[in-house]
């Protein structure tokens, strides 16, 4: 490549310059031929613009013509050659050479950046030389390029892999070393996305001193990332939990992977728990360094298990129940039966009424508890209205008066237009006048009990916790003064036969039979309690609307003696006491009787007597046939025949299919005017064998 060594410009006053000198012309080959060993090519222009000079890079860069490139070349011949070929993209060749030409004769710096079409991506500076001309640099960046890209897709894969492994940490234990990994390559760039995942994340050195830690840990803490760092493991666990961490370093000092549980108070009052993951770290001698640690919040999945065991609990003590319920219900109605019929025959003068109506009293107290308690375990549905509860409390103010003590003062706090929740209003009694027993006994030395009642808005952010639905609720305090709670016993208040009493002093069923009651009309409930200050039990129910007016009936039904049918009464039960009992109320009642003791017997009777006027049959006994069965083959054999069942057992779940038959059922125990209103009812609606209704 032949190349003009440089001269002076010509001056008309000066005498033509010598010629360059050898030494001269030897240091110019020494910078053309240092010019040629550059990766970047290089041009020079003059003024006109024309080129002066160049190194061979600029031949194998750009692809020019290596006749084309002589000095004294035009820079738009450049210009033209590149516009002709693509170089400058699509569009009008004469104009793009103008856009090139006017920029290079406008002689300001410039640089671009431009992908030619063979791929390669040129870097492309401009540097003028003031009043002489300008120089040209251009510089393959496509490898470059290609890096940055590769880079950029590397960062962001691993930005993605880093999120979703952060996601799984308390289920995959591989995901913590990627994320310690991450930490060691990129812990600045992993700081952000660290403190934004749901997970506690620390490190701490071999000599138990934090030196780092993400903002959800600190907070954890009640510290913050910047002031967690340099604190030791007993400054910032406490000396109350700092012996359960050290047994679980001195396992993970061995290089053994570590999970535990644990708990702490936080100041005001709360107890949260936390699952904790301790990773070691092993240098390449096989030494531990330091320690990963992964935590993750459990407070919510400890309420849920604690409120799970809570229901099985209450389950069981439902099943205990519901077992017992039956023979206790057939107990009572032989008592209440006796009684009951001992007490017409005798006359009112006889002395007898101190001894027997206590008796009859305690019968009857005896199967309205059973009742509770079935309710309470969800044995027996509830019997939910509109209920006005400033009404309720107020008409129940002055049977709590007389319960709690004269040293203690009974205050109410009642919203200024009334309330309804559509709740049991007998079930919401029991509950006010438990909770008020509980509210004397926490007062042994006076105080004051106040309920309260107001409107409650359950919001979307509020339901997971209140585990209840968004909706509108009437939530009830009620409060005492007395000497609270330990907070260690707040936790189990709700389960079954536990008591802060004395022995002899309670049951343990009153809060739970309220708990139950709650839950099951769709509310929740909750204690808080501090030492020396008292006790508030909250909880809430679903509100309602006010109920229409009932319109007066404008007759009355007879509960008294109803005409005999024209047939006897056919009466089925398996126990010969309770069968007696009724069969007395039916004779006196005026019905003549058949027995049978079981459904078999009952069933060859409907065969036989085709005389029989009414079916009362019990739910369940012994033999091939129940007494669903019994009542569907009488229903086949005499479809206009009244039929009556009753049970021993209050629980709903004991009387399931018995709705599909459409006949009504009478609860054991009863007495003899429940069972001739039952009767008159039946008589005087005849059985349909439409679309069985829910009695």
């Amino acid at each position: 490549m032949l190349r003009n060594p440089p001269t002076p410009p010509p001056s008309k006053s000066a005498p033509p310059s010598p010629k360059p000198s050898s030494h001269e012309l030897r240091r110019y080959d020494l910078l053309l031929a240092g010019l040629d060993l550059l990766d970047q090519a290089i041009a020079v222009f003059d003024a006109t613009p024309k080129l002066v000079t160049w190194n061979k890079a600029m031949l194998r860069l750009l692809d020019f013509p290596e006749k084309m490139v002589r000095v004294g070349t035009p820079f738009e011949d450049f210009a033209r050659f590149n516009a002709e070929r693509g170089e400058y993209g699509d569009g009008d060749v004469e104009k793009l050479v103008a856009e090139r030409m006017a920029a290079a004769r406008a002689f300001m710096p410039h640089y671009v950046e431009r992908e030619r079409p063979n791929g390669k991506i040129l870097a492309i500076r401009g540097v003028p030389i003031p009043n002489l001309g300008f120089v040209s640099l251009w510089t393959d960046i496509t490898e470059q390029r290609r890096n940055e890209a590769v880079i950029q897709q590397q960062n962001a894969e691993l930005e993605a892999r880093v999120l979703a492994r952060t996601a799984e940490l308390e289920s995959a234990n591989a995901e913590i070393d990627a994320i310690a990994g991450a930490l060691r390559r990129s812990e600045e760039r992993l700081k952000l996305i660290i403190d934004s995942i749901p997970a506690l994340i620390a490190y701490v050195g071999r000599d138990e001193i934090y030196q780092f830690a993400n903002r959800g840990y600190a907070e954890w803490f009640g510290l913050t990332k910047e002031t967690i760092v340099g604190r030791s493991i007993v400054e910032v666990f406490g000396t109350e939990l700092y012996p359960l961490v050290v047994e679980q370093l001195k396992v993970a000092v061995t290089g053994e992977r570590v999970s535990y549980e644990y708990s702490r108070k936080l100041d005001s009052g709360r107890r949260v728990h936390a699952r904790s993951v301790i990773v070691p770290e092993v240098s390449e001698q096989g030494a531990v360094v330091g320690y990963f640690v992964l935590s993750t919040d459990i407070t919510e999945q400890k309420a849920s298990e604690a409120a799970l065991v809570q229901a099985q609990k209450m389950e069981a003590v439902g099943q205990l129940t519901g077992g017992l319920a039956h023979d206790f219900n057939n107990l009572l109605t032989i008592i209440i039966g006796n009684l009951s019929a001992l007490q017409q025959k005798l006359p009112p003068d006889a002395g007898t009424a101190e001894h027997l109506d206590p008796a009859l009293h305690a019968a009857r107290r005896g199967a309205d508890l059973i009742k509770r308690l079935l309710t309470f375990s969800r044995g027996q549905g509830l019997e939910p209205v509109a209920v006005e509860v400033g009404a309720l409390v107020l008409n129940m103010a002055q049977l709590l008066s007389r319960s709690l003590t004269g040293n203690i003062r009974l205050a109410t706090q009642l919203p200024p237009s009334p309330l309804y929740a559509f709740v049991d209003p007998h079930q919401l009694e029991n509950a006010l006048l438990n909770l008020a027993l509980n509210a004397r006994d926490a007062m042994p030395n006076g105080g004051e009990l106040t309920i309260a009642i107001r409107e409650r808005r359950i919001s979307a952010a509020q339901s997971a916790a209140t585990e209840l639905p968004v909706a509108d609720y009437v939530q009830i305090d009620v409060a005492d003064t007395g000497g609270g709670i330990d907070p260690e016993l707040l936790s189990r208040l709700f389960e079954p036969f536990f008591t802060t009493k004395p022995f002899g002093h309670g049951s343990g069923l009153g809060l739970a039979m309220v708990y139950g009651f709650v839950r099951q009309s769709g509310g929740n409930i909750r204690i808080r309690s501090a030492k020396g200050v008292g006790t508030t039990v909250t909880f809430v129910l679903p509100r309602a609307a006010p109920p229409a007016a009932a319109a007066e009936s404008s007759t009355k039904t007879a509960v008294g003696k109803a005409p005999a049918p024209a047939g006897p009464v056919l009466l089925v039960e398996d126990e010969p006491e309770v069968r007696r009992i009724i069969r007395l109320q039916l004779t006196a009642l005026g019905y003549p009787v058949l027995e049978a003791g079981d459904g078999d017997e009952a069933w060859t009777l409907l065969e036989a007597v085709p005389d029989i006027a009414i079916l009362v049959t019990d739910t369940v006994m012994p033999g091939d046939i129940g007494g669903r069965e019994l009542v569907a083959r009488a229903r086949a054999l005499r479809p206009d025949m009244p039929i009556l069942m009753i049970t021993g057992y209050a629980s709903d779940n004991a009387l399931a299919g018995s709705a599909e038959l459409d006949v009504p059922i009478l609860r054991k125990p009863f007495e003899q005017d429940a069972l001739a209103a039952q009767l008159a009812e039946i008589l005087d609606s005849p059985p349909t064998t439409g679309t069985p209704t829910d009695r």
